[in-house]
């Protein structure tokens, strides 16, 4: 190990800077060695008003599905006969999606998120492509902290909330549209409904076949080995 004394200026010049997915020389012993024993291994992915935004999030969406249902499945509504109060847990939980949204947007770290989700970068074209190949391999899939599934998920499930809570309230209000207003609306939500149904069962399936990505929405930690397999263009410092 060489002394630094003096040598700060010939060390700037030649060390070079980490990538947009690593680190530079010696950054990971410098940070996974420094804090409290045992937490070194862990890098912080979410916030507590990330995950609280997704659990809560998470409980009125399944409320909303199970709740159709009940509504839909003829089977299933025999088991309930309270049609009116299905319908009325179903109405509102709908009405309150987008409140814990709107409600994390008081959270930097929840904005900032949102502004990875929302932009594209070459890497996610590349991983796309492998995914379109069916190359599994985390090398030939490069993401920053979300993949490129990820965020079409988010972008097609926000879009799809939006459009839910527009023809239920149309459904709902009845007076306020002409007939072929709410005939088109209630199609429109029973279709799109079911397409949720599929889209939330691979959602949840995706990631019971992960038990790290689990971890870190439930304790906002993951290892950072797993880290940099299966997200290496999560930079360091993008907490």
């Amino acid at each position: 190990m060489t002394s630094t004394a003096g040598s700060a200026g010939p060390t700037d010049a030649t060390t070079p800077p980490p990538s947009e997915g690593g680190r530079g020389p010696g950054e990971g012993t410098a940070r996974e060695g420094s804090g409290a024993a045992g937490t070194g291994r862990l890098r912080r992915r979410f916030s507590p008003a990330e995950r609280w935004v997704h659990r809560t999030t998470g409980a009125l969406m399944l409320v909303c599905v199970a709740t159709a249902g009940f509504l839909y499945v003829p089977q299933l509504a025999e088991l309930v006969g309270r049609r009116y109060l299905v319908v009325t847990v179903h109405e509102w939980s709908g009405l309150l999606l987008p409140v814990p949204v709107l409600a994390g947007l008081a959270s930097r770290h929840f904005r900032a998120d949102l502004g990875r989700l929302n932009r594209f970068f070459p890497h996610d074209k590349e991983w796309l492509r492998a995914v379109r190949r069916r190359d599994a391999r985390p090398e030939s899939r490069p993401a920053g902290k979300f993949n490129a599934g990820q965020k079409i998920y988010a972008a097609w499930i926000a879009g799809a909330v939006l459009v839910m809570v527009g023809t239920g309230l149309l459904m709902w209000f009845t007076g306020f549209a002409p007939l072929v207003w709410r005939t088109s609306a209630t199609f429109l939500h029973d279709w799109l409904a079911l397409a949720i149904g599929v889209v939330l069962l691979g959602h949840i399936g995706m990631a019971y076949a992960d038990p790290e990505a689990r971890r870190g929405m439930r304790t906002g930690s993951v290892e950072r080995a797993w880290a940099r397999r299966e997200h290496s263009e999560w930079r360091e410092d993008d907490s």
